[in-house]
């Protein structure tokens, strides 16, 4: 009898829905970017990124769209490569890092289409203004890892108007936008 009650179990829980699995994004081993590239006068580009962020995300493979992310990102962090224009970067013409010690990322849907591909979108805190944005994201991969756990992979790209984010700094009318490219890998938790 305990035989067929353990079964029963067995077989009763084998046959729940699967759920979301949990990732850390892994930021301690830099197997995460979050960069940018800007126009700079209309005659070259400046390329940077955010060394300090960290996050976390869920993704189910039978239900995608339950997909959910949060990434808390320290704008003072923001490296070009020029000590001199990281500094002007962080004072008060554009992240006013004194002020707003923090941007924030937390996602309000994931359509996922073929191949990969799927649009994340979500709240982006970002000088002290929300805003809605979409990402267009492609998961790159996932599986095993050789330390014994498993890992889940994802790239993504979007344009943001640095003056829907209350940065108005006159930097010539090529240099309204900003192009981001994320890339994060997930360890399971």
């Amino acid at each position: 009898m305990k035989k067929f009650i353990l079964a029963t179990l067995l077989l009763s829980a084998s046959a729940l829905p699967a759920h979301a699995a949990d990732y850390v994004i892994d930021t301690k081993g830099a197997h995460a970017f979050i960069q940018f590239k800007i126009s700079h006068l209309g005659y070259s580009f400046i390329i940077g990124r955010f060394n300090n962020f960290s996050g976390e995300f869920s993704y189910d493979e039978k239900n995608p769209g339950a997909s959910k992310i949060t990434v808390d990102i320290n704008p003072a962090s923001i490296d070009s490569a020029h000590a001199e224009r990281d500094k002007h970067l962080r004072g008060k013409d554009f992240f006013d890092v004194e002020k707003y010690t923090t941007a924030k990322f937390v996602s309000t849907s994931y359509t996922e289409s073929a191949g990969g591909k799927a649009v994340l979108k979500g709240d982006l805190t970002l000088h002290g203004v929300t805003r809605n944005i979409s990402i267009d994201v492609q998961q790159i991969g996932a599986g095993a890892d050789p330390w014994g756990g498993y890992r889940r992979g994802f790239t993504g790209t979007t344009t943001l108007t640095l003056s829907d984010f209350g940065m108005n700094y006159n930097l010539g009318p090529s240099s309204k936008t900003v192009d981001m490219t994320l890339v994060v890998e997930g360890i399971k938790k």
